[in-house]
């Protein structure tokens, strides 16, 4: 099972106001391991960019004048995330800034959900937490996660967090380690590029479940086999 843990930032919040992506980064779960793969890129908009979201990540026009375009570097973007699951913080908004920036090439090469799966882990967090806060920050806090490093918003850096917060809301991964050392850029107030500092990764709690509630989890299973014609992935997970 191959996932790629996706963040966008952009110029602006509205495509209808023509706001682009300004920095896209990513990193790979295999499995629920961490690879050590991840794409990151910044990229020239062509435009200006909202004081509001400049506050918010700290990128500026100068530092991105000699950044490559979308259009430029799209197949490196495409092949990087075909066929993985897309997991996404507040996925409409960054899908709508991907799905734009394909829809304007020439011949248009969207949606990404034609390639991709998606998960929304906003909407994960808030059928977990009803009621609660669930940005990403808040959920951050309620699962232990380092985030000390993020001052301001990174696209590579929230990706690195949301993987290890989408990990601890779903249940850990088979390893703590990754396969490759981290060492990953990312820009500070001033638009220059520094290297990121390795992230301690915390000792999930592990909380097994009961007889009782493995067999209504068996239960569950069956049920939505039946409804689904036999088309249960997690049924023939637990059966393997």
């Amino acid at each position: 099972m191959r996932q790629v843990v996706i963040d966008t930032e952009t110029t602006g919040l509205e495509t209808e106001q023509g706001h682009r992506i300004i920095e896209i980064g990513c990193v790979e779960l295999v499995n629920r391991r961490l690879t050590g793969r991840h794409y990151h890129q910044y990229l020239q908009p062509d435009r200006d960019i909202d004081q509001g979201a400049f506050e918010v990540h700290g990128i500026s026009a100068e530092f991105l004048r000699d950044r490559p375009r979308f259009e430029d570097v799209v197949d490196e973007i495409v092949e990087f995330l075909d066929g993985a699951e897309l997991i996404i913080h507040n996925a409409p908004f960054d899908l709508g800034f991907i799905n734009y920036e394909l829809d304007r090439l020439s011949p248009p090469r969207g949606p990404i959900q034609s390639r991709c799966g998606v998960l929304d882990t906003l909407a994960l967090a808030r059928s977990l937490h009803p009621g609660q806060r669930n940005s990403l920050d808040a959920l951050c806090k309620r699962y232990a996660i380092d985030n000390s490093q993020r001052e301001l918003h990174g696209a590579l850096l929230d990706a690195e967090i949301l993987a290890d917060v989408y990990l601890a809301m779903t249940g850990g991964q088979a390893t703590l380690e990754l396969s490759t050392a981290e060492h990953r850029p990312r820009a500070n107030a001033q638009g220059s590029v520094e290297g990121a500092r390795r992230r301690p990764r915390v000792a999930l709690r592990v909380v097994r479940a009961s007889e009782g509630e493995l067999a209504a989890h068996r239960a569950r299973l069956d049920s939505i086999d039946a409804d689904s014609g036999g088309a249960c992935i997690w049924k023939r997970l637990a059966d393997d």
